[in-house]
């Protein structure tokens, strides 16, 4: 039997004024869940939501740490920082600011700035439930709900795309 990923209906979200709660079943255990998510982003995340484009985007990547960075990589290799990791707990959990306006500028206060919760909870051996809580979008001022809202549609299209990562990097072990 093949690997299954994550169909649309198989993404389930909750959302209230200021924060959103999407989770998911990948075929995988909880440290391989943690290494795509957090190892290979330029596998899954999309490249239209990124500011270089999906024609200048050299790279994406959180560096491995607590106060490592969440950043891509550009055009001559220009660099923009849009998010700071506060919890690195393999395979755990992964705790970072969200450091984008709703606007799409960058928010360098990290005080003004949402936050991501990522947490893996094994399913047995070789399945992880992966829970993703955005959340303090109060944070972002006036645009709050809206961007909260619009996320919400960006976190589903971006879990999509990570479950079908994992289940190629699962058919590669």
């Amino acid at each position: 039997m093949g690997q299954e990923t994550a169909g649309p209906a198989e993404i389930q979200q909750d959302s209230e004024r200021f924060s959103l709660r999407s989770s998911l079943l990948v075929p995988a255990p909880a440290a391989q869940a943690f290494a795509v998510f957090t190892g290979a982003l330029t596998d899954w995340w999309v490249t239209e939501y990124t500011w270089s484009g999906p024609a200048h985007l050299a790279e994406l990547g959180i560096e491995p740490r607590a106060g490592g960075m969440l950043y891509e990589i550009g055009p001559y290799g220009f660099r923009s920082d849009w998010g700071r990791v506060l919890t690195w707990d393999p395979p755990r959990r992964l705790v970072f600011t969200w450091q984008i306006g709703a606007d799409r500028v960058p928010v360098p206060d990290p005080s003004r700035a949402s936050e991501v919760e990522v947490l893996f909870h094994p399913e047995g051996p070789a399945r992880t439930l992966v829970e993703v809580v955005h959340r303090h979008f109060d944070r972002h001022g006036d645009a709050a709900e809206g961007y909260r809202e619009a996320l919400t549609a960006g976190w589903h299209e971006l879990l999509s795309r990570y479950a079908a990562s994992v289940g190629r990097h699962a058919d590669l072990s």
